[in-house]
């Protein structure tokens, strides 16, 4: 069992008397505070805190973070205050203890909502000071270590939570060695069996693999000298949860897997590492696009190495890492190097790894301002946590980190939330290309805007990280919102008309009295209830107006209302009767999702008078805009290169194909569906038209699927 002796030992390397002996006092204010308290596992409470203080000096952690380590659970399990620590250890290590504290348990409606919330505020304590993660990361590392007591169950949820999480944040803040080891404490945690088999398989072949890399050791180390290169050679070997998966999405066998020989080549300066990858290509044969620079393009988590794949003796394929003494440290430590390094020096590899820390928390940050909830936080937190990354080009030569399958609305926003949401179009390597593309390591990638453009919804389909999803989804929702106050503010006016009342005659207290009882803060609101048709725009009227009887028979005052064809995601367009400017249409009010137009005819709209639901008299604006889809139907005798002929003629008269389906009448006749975007009916018979004139189309028409009753 580890002491506090121990730990002072230990720290004494780096730390100075005074500093020591303010961590020895944390450790005693820990022990007394704790006194009665014992683990699961028998062992005094204590014993905790000082292992995790004990995680944190093996990183050479500053003695501020190692009282923190001893306190941080005092808050919540004992009845001493923040104040109280501020008063006795002060307001730096205070603000470290409470932000690393097990938050005060709230009455969550799931456990998924309270680790939501709880990484939330722990985010929040981030961006005041980064090394609350790190005291976290430790105290999370010792009580994986000791999981072994919980009841199954507990331990399977504790290690997912785990996985999904914290050992993610590890590797984005390039703590190698923690990642690794929290990651096959979970295996243990969730596979016990399948993680013992493999530990067991390992174990079965390490002598002889040990031998082999021995033996490929020499030969390396052997060769560099030769060269006149001095360097640390030591073979690397894969974890368990590496191992588990690489089998698992490979479909390979252990032995497979274990065939692969890795090495890691550590040298003093950054020349010497190319230097080093010239010899071992010179040595061994490299495997064509297996090489990676990560010197020259760090990773997001401040990573760097030179990394080549080559092919051994007797056709053994070799993994090799190349990097500098200071790049061993990082990979293994991460942003926890930042303190084994003078603070001043800003182009140290810690210092470069701790402001990356920091952009990537304030990035959290932005994140939480524009997510609905915790659960969606979480959630877009977990896309942002992707291991791999790619490295694409702004126009000016900057180099940007993105996860792997981001697409060019990803890389907008990572730029600029504006510049997202004015996204329009992209170039790629000077390409006009799809905004939905993934993009590959070295595109340069330049975005096309327009001030007057919002985000589309279909972009949630493709994005990957959590800083584009949260914002598109924030910014639609305010879309939404102001949509939806509009087009209730109007039906409420069109209500209004109906009693020979305008909206700016309502007095102040009849609005007051309407806000009371529907307990809705201001009038905007009540617009917003209208449009999105949680309330009855003639019901709301009446309200309003209680004393006054409706004129129904002034016709002017029952004016329907007026659609453009630019309302926004309030006014939806059937898509069982597929209604075009020209037709006669009426609209259903759909709670919760606005009003959906129908052509008069449409069996819907039939179903929903004799329902008695609510329908809304609709017409078109002279000035109507947009492009509105429609499905036709065109019949004709087979003939060559006919579906071609077709869809360049299409093409020709200001249109586009939506989608075109082929179906085999009989042996000389076809049917082809085609769905076109069109302006009005007009434009769509201009279309019919230019169609019937190609030489084998024996009929065309629209499709109205709700005549037929489709």
């Amino acid at each position: 069992m580890l002491s506090i002796l121990d730990l002072s030992e230990k720290i004494a390397h780096y730390l100075t008397d005074e500093q020591i002996m303010g961590v020895k006092r944390a450790y005693y204010y820990a022990e007394q505070a704790h006194e009665s308290q014992i683990r699961r596992s028998g062992e005094p409470y204590v014993t905790h805190p000082l292992a995790v203080a004990y995680i944190l000096a093996d990183m050479r952690m500053d003695h501020e973070s190692l009282q923190a380590a001893m306190l941080h659970d005092v808050i919540e399990d004992t009845g001493i205050s923040k104040e109280a620590l501020h008063l006795q250890f002060g307001e730096s290590v205070a603000n470290l203890v409470d932000g690393v504290s097990k938050l005060t348990q709230i009455e969550f409606t799931s456990h998924a909502e309270a680790q939501a919330e709880n990484f939330q505020k722990m985010a929040l304590a981030m961006a005041k000071d980064i090394r609350v993660i790190l005291v976290k990361l430790a105290d999370r590392l010792h009580n994986m270590r000791t999981i072994g007591v919980l009841k199954p169950e507990k331990r399977r949820r504790i290690s997912k939570e785990t996985l999904e999480i914290y050992s993610p944040i590890a590797n984005r803040l390039g703590m190698n060695s923690i990642r690794m080891e929290l990651e096959d404490l979970c295996f243990f945690g969730i596979y016990p069996m399948r993680a013992s088999r493999i530990l067991a398989a390992l174990n079965s072949v390490r002598g002889t693999r040990e031998t082999l890399v021995e033996k490929s050791r020499v030969i390396i180390e052997e060769h560099l000298a030769q060269e006149g290169i001095e360097a640390r050679v030591f073979g690397r070997e894969k974890h368990l949860l590496s191992i588990y998966q690489k089998m698992k999405s490979s479909r390979k066998s252990f032995k497979e897997i274990m065939d692969v020989f890795g090495f890691r080549i550590v040298v003093d300066k950054v020349d010497t590492c190319y230097r080093v990858l010239g010899a071992m290509h010179a040595l061994f044969k490299p495997l064509p696009g297996q090489f990676k620079d990560y010197i020259a393009i760090p990773k997001s988590n401040g990573y760097q190495s030179l990394h080549t794949i080559l092919i051994g003796r007797h056709g053994i394929p070799i993994e090799v890492q190349i990097r500098t003494e200071e790049m061993e440290s990082m990979a293994n430590n991460g942003i926890a190097a930042h303190w084994l390094y003078k603070q001043g020096d800003e182009s140290a590899p810690a210092s470069v790894s701790h402001n990356r820390a920091r952009q990537w928390v304030q990035g959290l940050l932005e994140m939480q301002e524009t997510t609905g909830d915790s659960l969606e936080f979480i959630e877009n937190v977990k896309i942002d946590l992707f291991p791999d990354e790619v490295y694409v080009f702004t126009p000016k030569g900057k180099i940007l980190e993105l996860p792997s399958g981001a697409t060019a609305v990803d890389f907008a926003y990572a730029l600029h939330t504006d510049l997202g949401n004015q996204c329009v179009g992209c170039y790629i390597n000077r390409r006009l290309s799809s905004l939905s593309e993934p993009l590959q390591s070295g595109q340069s990638v330049d975005i096309i805007t327009s001030v007057n453009s919002q985000p589309n919804p279909v972009w949630l389909d493709f994005v990957v990280t959590g800083k584009a999803r949260s914002n598109i989804r924030h910014k639609l929702k305010n879309q939404k919102q102001q949509q939806a106050m509009e087009l209730g503010k109007q039906l409420l006016e069109k209500a209004l008309l109906s009693f020979n009342v305008e909206l700016g005659e309502l007095s102040d207290s009849a609005i007051q009295l309407l806000l009371e009882t529907t307990q809705l803060p201001d009038l905007e609101a009540v617009y917003e209830d209208i449009g999105v048709g949680n309330r009855v725009a003639y019901l709301t009227a009446r309200q309003l107006l209680p004393d006054v009887e409706s004129v129904t028979s002034n016709a002017e005052k029952q004016k329907p209302l007026m659609i453009k064809g630019t309302e926004g995601m309030l006014i939806k367009y059937a898509k069982c009767c597929h209604p075009l400017p020209g037709d006669a249409i009426l609209g259903h009010f759909h709670a919760g999702r606005g009003v959906v137009v129908h052509t008069s005819e449409c069996t819907q709209i039939r179903e929903a008078k004799r329902k008695k639901l609510k329908i809304i008299d609709l017409a078109w604006n002279d000035a109507v805009e947009g492009e509105f889809v429609v499905p036709v139907r065109v019949e004709i005798k087979h003939q060559r290169g006919l579906i071609a002929t077709l869809a360049t003629k299409i093409n020709r008269l200001d249109t586009n194909i939506e989608s075109i389906h082929v179906e085999d009448t009989d042996a000389f006749n076809s049917r082809v569906d085609i769905s076109i975007s069109v302006k009005n009916r007009v434009h769509l018979a201009r279309i019919l038209r230019h169609i019937k004139n190609i030489k084998s189309v024996s009929k065309v028409s629209r499709i109205k699927m709700s005549s037929t009753g489709k």
